[in-house]
């Protein structure tokens, strides 16, 4: 008999920040397709960022504090931490699209961008399935859409670098180009980490 309750709050700061990320990675596909500017998506995915960096810290407090948690406390760091990853890298693209003044309605960036915010969303669905461990197979199979996300933007990325060799001239431009691409397909990767967290979360307690 537990005569302590556990501390179910941390599903709470998980799917906020999932959903946090989402919207930022959705912000970025919108840039990058052209439905908005890169002068308003910046500094609404800096703010984004900034707020999932505040549910992070909060998370991390909140170990110190708490005496049972629903799942092991090196899990739960370990994926806030990767989770705080993913819009990091998200910024980080972006800002370089605004640092180095290219076009951020690009058609390779868009195809990334597409990719990694399906990612996200997979992400968010398999954090709100951890709440019921009971099914498993329903949280797993948002891990493995994951995995295969990471895999298309690996290709989509490849993809980006091979036409930028082939067609853009100027060097400058393709090591600007190159940067953002690899920083995305990063944030995809930091993704697949989260999954990759679940699913042993998942695979031990059921």
């Amino acid at each position: 008999m537990r005569l302590l309750p556990r501390e179910e709050s941390f599903f709470d700061e998980f799917e906020k920040h999932a959903l946090k990320t989402v919207d930022g990675c959705r912000v970025f596909v919108d840039m990058a397709q052209g439905k908005v500017s890169t002068a308003q998506a910046c500094p609404r995915i800096k703010q984004i960022e900034s707020e999932c960096d505040h549910i992070t810290h909060h998370v991390v407090e909140r170990l110190h504090k708490v005496f049972i948690t629903p799942i092991d406390r090196n899990d739960i760091f370990r994926l806030i931490s990767k989770m705080d990853d993913v819009m990091d890298f998200v910024e980080a693209a972006a800002q370089r699209v605004a640092l180095y003044e290219v076009n951020g309605n690009n058609v390779e960036l868009f195809a990334l961008a597409r990719v990694l915010q399906s990612g996200a969303e997979r992400m968010s669905e398999a954090l709100v399935g951890m709440r019921n461990l009971k099914h498993p197979e329903l949280i797993l199979e948002k891990c493995v859409e994951i995995n295969r996300l990471e895999n298309e933007a690996d290709v989509q990325l490849r993809g980006a670098i091979a036409k930028l060799f082939k067609e853009e001239k100027d060097p400058i431009q393709v090591i600007k180009w190159k940067e953002i691409f690899e920083l995305l397909e990063t944030a995809t990767d930091r993704c697949e980490d989260v999954a990759n967290i679940i699913e042993g979360v998942v695979l031990e307690n059921s």
